[in-house]
Order: structure tokens, then sequence, then C-alpha cells
């Protein structure tokens, strides 16, 4: 669909790309309809994908894309767990309905269920794994296209793209392809530079190795760096503070002397009970008490 096109051409970088994601290698069968796509077969029974075509198709499928008025009218679709990274970054990248995981039964042809949708095209990772959505989409006459191995079936299939579809960087390499291509075709990229959205965002990411991967960061941020005492400019120990060389001036020669009374001048007696007698004199004389004797016999009580 290059129609001779330099511009359409197939680059070195991307074949560059495609060989070192393995998007070549098909598997040791091959289905009666795949054969044409088939470029050679190796020796241990490997069928060999013809890159040319692979690029061909794919211009053909983002021609068709690009088509849609309304690009949320576009469903892509992956049951398998490899290619489910790749499909949402493409529906974030080209404003598609992505759906990801297990396919609903029903969706395109049950009217009365709440998950009933009517897409205009429909795009799906693997012929095999996404069967339900095919046939289903043949009921309604929905247009697929689908990423096909060499043993793929293409039945209700419209265009199929010759790739290696098992491999988990060969299938995030053709979705991140066809996402780049389909926004070159409607202007929102220039074709004379590179896309700024590397191509591994859409591979696939295992759980555990993702979670191993942030814990590993946030333990380096936790763990301050250490201070290397050796390289701290300490103060020299010789700096030349000695008796002899500095001089201290006298603190204590402007500070007066204590007074200190002269020997002899208290002239107190030595008993106190006296010198409070003298100083506040008794004003009253103590008057004798007389105690009554309640025990006397004298007392008559009658």
């Amino acid at each position: 669909m290059s129609g001779g096109l330099e511009v359409l051409s197939l680059k070195e970088d991307d074949v560059t790309k495609m060989l070192a994601a393995c998007t070549h290698l098909g598997s040791q069968n091959v289905d009666f309809q795949m054969e044409q796509y088939v470029y050679k077969r190796r020796q241990d029974g490997v069928h060999i994908v013809n890159l040319r075509r692979t690029w061909e198709k794919l211009l053909l499928a983002a021609r068709a894309i690009v088509a849609i008025e309304h690009p949320a009218e576009v469903f892509v679709i992956s049951s398998r767990p490899h290619a489910q990274r790749a499909v949402l970054k493409f529906a974030a990248h080209t404003g598609a309905t992505p759906i990801a995981g297990r396919f609903t039964p029903g969706a395109f042809t049950n009217q009365i269920q709440a998950a009933f949708r009517e897409p205009r095209l429909l795009i799906v990772t693997d012929p095999q794994a996404d069967h339900q959505p095919i046939t289903e989409a043949s009921y309604v006459n929905i247009p697929v296209i689908a990423f096909t191995n060499t043993d793929s079936p293409l039945r209700f299939v419209d265009i199929a793209i010759p790739c290696n579809n098992k491999a988990p960087h060969s299938i995030g390499l053709m979705w991140w392809l066809l996402a780049r291509e389909v926004l070159r075709l409607r202007g929102s990229i220039p074709r004379d530079t590179k896309w700024d959205v590397v191509v591994d965002l859409f591979f696939y990411r295992d759980p555990e190795e993702a979670e191993k991967e942030e814990q590993a960061q946030k333990e380096l941020v936790a763990v301050k760096p250490e201070v290397n005492t050796a390289k701290v400019a300490h103060e020299p120990t010789d700096m030349g503070w000695t008796d002899t060389d500095q001089q201290w001036p006298d603190d204590t020669a402007g500070v007066p002397a204590p007074v200190v009374p002269a020997a002899g001048t208290f002239t107190g007696s030595g008993d106190w009970a006296t010198l409070v007698q003298e100083e506040f004199p008794a004003t009253e004389t103590a008057q004798p008490t007389t105690e009554t004797n309640w025990a006397s016999p004298t007392s008559n009580w009658a």
C-alpha cells in the first residue's frame, strides 16, 4: 500500500527494530491462507515472515483506521496479558476504545446487556485467543483487523498483519508502529521527525518485576548518602596558640576590691536575749496569776 512512494517505504531503522524483536519469526505450522506471507522456512522448521508484506499490510490497516470519523468507534481488543499494556497505550495515543482482558460474550450482538457496543472497526491481537469478538463482529458486519502468525486462522478477518504475535516485544512493537503510522496519517506528528514516545512503553512488564523495581527505588530514596569524613577539611592542629606568643590582658585590673570592716568595730554583747530586751522594752508588768484549786476541801458545793 506504499504505492512506490519513498515517504511510505520501509525504513532501515524500522527493519532493525523488527529483527531485534523477532517479528519475522513465525511458528512451525502454517495456515494455508498465511502461506502468501511466508518468505522461507528454516532448517529447524520455523517459518520466516516477509517483513515487506508486513509493512504493506500495516499501512493498509492504518489507512482503514484513519478513515473512521470518530476514533472512539475503533475498538482494540486483547485477551492475552502480554498485549494488554500495548492495547491500552495504543488507545491512549489514538483515541480508540480498549477492551483489555476477558471479552463479555454478546457485547456486539445482545442489546439488552449493559456492555453492548456498536463499533465501526475492530482490531484484535490474536485471532485464536480473540475468536469470540471476531465471531460476533461477523454477525453485525464489523470489519476486523488482526495481527496474525503463520498458524493463525483468517476466517472473518478482513486485514491480516503477518507478524510474531506470541513474543511480548514483537507484539508491543507492532502496536507501536501501528499507532505511529495512524498519527502520521492524521497529521498529528510529522513524518520526518522521530516520535517522542519510546517503544518500551508498549512492552509487557511482569507485575512481580515491576513491584521489585519500585521497592528498590523506594529503598534508594530512603537511604541517605553517608558523609565521607575523609574529605571534610578539618582545622589544623598547630595554629600557634601558645602562651609565649599571645599576651592576654588582665581583666581584673579595673575591678575595685571589696571593703572589709576593720577588726574590733563590733561592740555588741554576746547575749542576744539582753540585746532584744534593750531594743524592745516590756510596756506592761506581768501580773502573777492565781490558780484555782478545784480539789480544795473548803469549797462548799451545797
